[in-house]
């Protein structure tokens, strides 16, 4: 039967590696890239919105004590109330416009007793990669705007902590209100709000991301392509096998049949003796 060789162990395991390489493309890879796109495409219309909205107060885009997400990210809002300083943590290993720097945040108390995690921007390094002097953030009560962000993640969950590179000062791996409401033993709501330019206590304004679309969209057809390919490339091979005399048959139609020694003997016995 000819669908025989599809049994071969060979090519069980040819079969397995380029099914199992689809089916992660068509599952797994593309459908990641579609997904990054997606966010890129939400990013961008969150910043498009926010360059002609009006700041808006917190609690009309983000419910009491829920967490910021892609719908309501990059926002401008408006904040009012008092810097905490005691309470000020700096982000170490950062880039900014290709170099290292560290980022300020700042607690801010508004006026209804909600504590908000700002990032006031970034300063840079000193020549022995310290933090550089950067301004205190103003007393009394101020009203800032800035963009809503949501929490950076840290794999390993490290706390805040203090090293002579900041001169004492508390810093943190990542940017997130949670590792500052642990070190300051404040309750912190979720997220943190990057100061725009010109606002009272802004250091080094971070630039916003490119308004960039990215290759993801193209990845993920890329990705498709290349499991319809392995798949294709498969079935090729098989109806090729299938056909006589197919490329990976082992014993071909034509195949003459190897000579057992005693007929070569013979022959060469006859030929000798023809000879005399």
């Amino acid at each position: 039967m000819r669908l025989r060789f599809l049994l071969r162990p060979g090519w069980l395991a040819l079969t397995v590696v380029v099914f199992t390489f689809a089916v992660c493309c068509f599952t797994l890879l593309a459908p990641w890239q579609f997904r990054r796109d997606g966010e890129q495409s939400a990013q961008n219309n969150a910043l498009t919105a926010s360059f002609t909205a009006q700041p808006a107060a917190v609690s009309q885009l983000l419910a009491p004590g829920a967490a910021p997400n892609q719908q309501n990210e990059w926002h401008l809002v408006s904040l009012t109330g008092t810097y905490i300083p005691s309470a000020e943590v700096v982000a170490r290993l950062r880039t900014v416009q290709g170099e290292a720097a560290f980022e300020v945040l700042t607690p801010l108390r508004a006026t209804d007793g909600t504590v908000y995690l700002v990032d006031r921007g970034y300063v840079r390094l000193d020549d022995k990669s310290g933090v550089l002097p950067y301004a205190a953030a103003p007393g009394g009560q101020v009203t800032v705007v800035a963009r809503i962000r949501s929490d950076e993640a840290d794999p390993k969950h490290r706390n805040a902590f203090a090293d002579a590179s900041t001169e004492g000062k508390l810093q943190s791996y990542t940017v997130d209100s949670q590792v500052v409401a642990r070190s300051s033993g404040l309750t912190i709501r979720p997220g943190y709000f990057q100061l725009d330019q010109n606002q009272p206590g802004v250091l080094g304004a971070l630039p916003l991301p490119q308004l960039d679309s990215g290759p993801f969209f193209s990845y993920a057809l890329q990705w498709i392509a290349f499991g319809t390919m392995a798949v294709l490339g498969w079935l090729y091979f098989t109806i090729r096998e299938l056909k006589p005399g197919g490329a990976l048959t082992v014993e071909k139609a034509d195949r003459t049949r190897r000579k057992s020694v005693a007929e070569m003997l013979a022959e060469d016995d006859e030929e000798f003796t023809a000879v005399r």
